[in-house]
């Protein structure tokens, strides 16, 4: 039962991660926005950037992980290897 639960919290597909990217972006401008008006000038938009950088980060991430676990699956048909 608790995998079946676990398999939900598991990015499969590309489509999925530009989901939770596009998600993880409206919530880094909500703050990045707060940052603006609680320190305005330069601070405010250094808060801001650094907001939206990490979404880049954290999505080039997804998508690289995404794209290398799809290359050891195919490697490990193509050998005949088992998970695990």
């Amino acid at each position: 039962m608790l995998r079946k639960i676990g398999r939900l919290f598991v990015i499969k597909t590309r489509f999925e991660a530009f989901l939770i990217i596009y998600a993880l972006a409206l919530g880094s401008t909500a703050r990045g926005s707060a940052y603006l008006q609680q320190f305005p000038g330069f601070g405010g938009q250094l808060l801001f950037l650094a907001t939206t950088g990490a979404v880049f980060l954290a999505g080039a991430k997804m998508l690289d992980c995404i794209r290398l676990e799809k290359e050891v699956a195919e490697l490990r048909a193509r050998t005949g290897e088992s998970e695990g």
